[in-house]
């Protein structure tokens, strides 16, 4: 269990963390072809400003310097010491610097929980020490930290070991070692430089979120890119994104594992549609972070998002443009932003008319081709300047040719002069053309290598919004103990607490007769908390139209539940009004994550949901604004708008109703997975109608916690 880190304890933290005027290596080897010796040797190699004091009580030197035996025989108390002795030392080491009053150690060494059950008691013993000491640990596993500003090149990563790294604004967090190497080499490529780069390891203290909040404040940060393998540490990252909302520093982030795996212990359709990759993209979104899926997004993204603050004029409609001087490059940027949801604003005829006035033969089309004049100077700026002053666009893509790679002077310097104008401007280059990139980055301008990269950063910063604070409250795990699932009566009396709106219906226990006033048609369905999928067992018949046909409905269908489930006793029927005719059917679903917390599911409904994968999910509880939203990104709601001369729904009821599922997170925090399915959405003013239900509820103390469920 992580301590989280407090508001007085951040900038203590960032400061021994990035900002050290001294530091030790606890395992300082004098061998420069060990893992060890780097630290040391990339140190002195970048020019570190502070004190180092490699720590080795075997030599008296190390790498030709003066080694010490110990931190207690330092001159001084380090700000910061790298731990990258054998693992059988680290307990001991961490209880050292506790001791001294170090307040931030960085543990190389592995062989923790990870390794098994030995080095789990290990762990155990070295968080217990530094608790006692009050010592905060990045790690165990973790490459270390780096601040290229100040020449700390505290780590082991081999990629540091580059001669002059590049210094910029961006603070990269990575639980992946290699990967922050790699981002510095790759950035480096195109002139992207790092505020700070930190490998996070095994978090066993100081999590990725409490790392990036310990710099909110740091004046040489102003933008986060974080790599993440896990959301394990939810919570502290939902903090932090608060935190840098409030502060304008934007964040992107790449996750690993986007194949969708549905959860364990679901018993619904919802479990599946809102699977591990599902529920990172929700969290993310809540957080306000811009997700990206190609790894050269992540290093360029957040030049975008810092250019784009605060200038969209309407961020549901962003109005999009693409200059260029080549037209098939230009014609590969629309494919990849149309692909990516993002429709491209035509000029206007007026304004065509002033470019072509001003000397610049320009054809109207979607895109504004210079050809040849986007390699003068003058012209390109004077068309920027037109395309600005028409007020037509809240962002310009601007596509460079060939000269980009030729004459990057000539491509890169009307741009350059452009990059601090009102109306913001990115620049991908159609050939590889490295300099021409480093230029634009030098004067601000974001600049790509790829044109997947680019339209994909560009519609991931337009589609982000301010984090989603009730949402992100909600971000713990769970409260421990079993499930149990409720039959179809109770589940509905549950969500009808919360607004949703059931058919009439009544149960017929077992010899109950069946009510001569009934009105007809109904469904009769099986009800029984041991079933959750009814139609896999042969449990439902539709449109009994007489007490006849009743009778011999229940009597199938429970002859059919107990040929398939005899470990079920079901004696039980629920007749419900039918509803004849919808619009379409949807599916509503909720659901508590273990990693991220509640979680609202929209989907086409029936049983075949999870087949097309068409839904949207969302962290709960949601909005009327996110709720439409989520009605939009449904692909089947199609059909409630008219599709081919058909009815129109009522899809402002269906809003209402994934708004009221979502209260659960607030209103029923023992209900831990719900589903509606199908939705009825009927005629356009007419409303909808939950046909089915299913609840999951926290068991009582001490009841049986073994969930009995048909799972298919």
């Amino acid at each position: 269990m992580t301590t989280v880190l407090s508001q007085t304890a951040r900038p203590t933290v960032g400061s021994a963390m990035l900002h050290p005027r001294s530091v030790a290596i606890i395992g300082a080897s004098d061998d420069i072809t060990k893992t060890t010796a780097r630290p040391l040797a990339f140190l002195r190699k970048a020019g570190f400003n502070g004190r180092v004091y490699p720590v080795n009580p075997r030599r008296e030197t190390v790498l030709g310097e003066r080694a010490w035996p110990s931190i207690a025989s330092l001159p001084e108390t380090p700000d910061h010491v790298f731990v990258v002795a054998d693992t059988r030392f680290v307990v001991d080491a961490v209880a050292e610097c506790g001791a001294r009053g170090v307040p931030v150690v960085t543990i190389l060494s592995g062989g923790f929980a990870e390794a098994g059950e030995e080095g789990a008691v290990r762990q155990a013993e070295l968080l217990k020490v530094a608790r006692e000491h009050g010592v905060r640990l990045i790690g165990p596993n973790s490459i270390g930290v780096v601040n290229p500003g100040a020449g700390l090149m505290l780590t082991a990563n081999a990629a540091f070991a580059e001669e002059a790294i590049p210094v910029g604004r961006t603070f990269v967090a990575s639980q992946s070692g290699s990967v922050i190497g790699a981002l510095m080499t790759r950035a480096k490529a195109v002139g992207i430089g790092f505020a700070g780069l930190v490998s996070t390891g095994s978090e066993i203290d100081l999590t990725l979120g409490e790392i990036c909040a310990a710099t909110v404040d740091d004046p040489e940060v102003d933008a986060y890119c974080l790599f993440l393998e896990s959301l394990d540490n939810a919570a502290s990252l939902a903090e932090f994104a608060e935190l840098a909302h409030e502060r304008g520093k934007p964040v992107t982030v790449y996750k690993l594992g986007r194949s969708d795996a549905a959860a364990e212990l679901s018993v619904s359709h919802t479990g599946a549609l809102a699977g591990e990759d599902s529920e990172a993209s929700a969290f993310f979104e809540a957080c306000g972070f811009v997700r990206v899926e190609n790894f050269e997004s992540l290093i360029e993204a957040g030049a975008v998002q810092r250019r784009l603050m605060g200038t969209i004029r309407d961020a549901d409609a962003p109005r999009v443009g693409v200059i260029t001087s080549t037209g098939g490059g230009a014609a590969l940027a629309v494919d990849e932003l149309e692909m990516r949801g993002i429709a491209l604003t035509r000029p206007s005829a007026e304004t065509f008319a002033r470019i072509n006035e001003a000397g610049i033969a320009v054809s109207e089309s979607l895109i504004i081709d210079l050809t040849l004049a986007g390699t003068r100077h003058d012209k390109v700026l004077n068309v920027l300047g037109i395309l600005e002053d028409s007020e037509e666009f809240d962002l310009l893509v601007f596509v460079i040719g060939s000269s980009a790679r030729l004459n990057p002077e000539l491509a890169a310097s009307a741009i350059e002069e452009f990059a601090d104008r009102r109306l913001p401007v990115v620049a991908w280059a159609l050939p590889d053309a490295l300099e021409t990139l480093q230029r634009l980055h030098r004067a601000g301008v974001p600049a790509f290598r790829t044109v997947e990269s680019c339209a994909e950063a560009v519609a991931a910063t337009l589609r982000s919004r301010a984090p989603r604070g009730e949402a992100l409250a909600g971000v713990k795990t769970p409260a421990a103990g079993g499930t149990r699932v409720l039959d179809e009566q109770q589940s509905a009396e549950v969500l009808k607490q919360v607004g949703a709106r059931f058919p009439q219906s009544l149960v017929l226990g077992p010899g109950e007769p069946v009510p001569a006033d009934l009105a007809y048609p109904v469904v009769v369905k099986v009800l029984s908390d041991a079933i959750a999928h009814k139609s896999d067992v042969g449990g439902v018949e539709v449109g009994i139209r007489d007490a006849d046909g009743l009778e011999q409905a229940r009597r199938r269908i429970l002859d059919s539940v107990a040929r398939h489930r005899p470990d079920v006793l079901a004696d039980t029927v629920l007749v419900q009004e039918m509803v004849v005719d919808p619009v379409q059917e949807m599916l509503v679903g909720y659901r508590v994550s273990d990693t991220v917390g509640p979680l609202v599911v929209l989907a086409a409904g029936g049983v075949t949901v999870e087949l097309y994968g068409d839904s949207a999910v969302q962290m709960a509880p949601v909005d009327r604004d996110t709720a439409a939203g989520m009605i939009e990104r449904v692909k089947a709601t199609a059909l409630s708008r008219g599709y081919r001369s058909a009815p129109t729904g009522d899809l402002d009821a269906l809003a209402d109703l994934v708004v009221a599922v979502s209260r659960l997170a607030i209103e029923r925090p023992d209900v831990v997975e719900a589903e509606i399915n199908p939705v009825a959405v009927l005629r356009d003013t007419e409303g909808i109608i939950a046909l089915d239900a299913l609840v999951t509820v926290l068991a009582d103390q001490g009841e049986d916690s073994t969930t009995t469920t048909d799972e298919s």
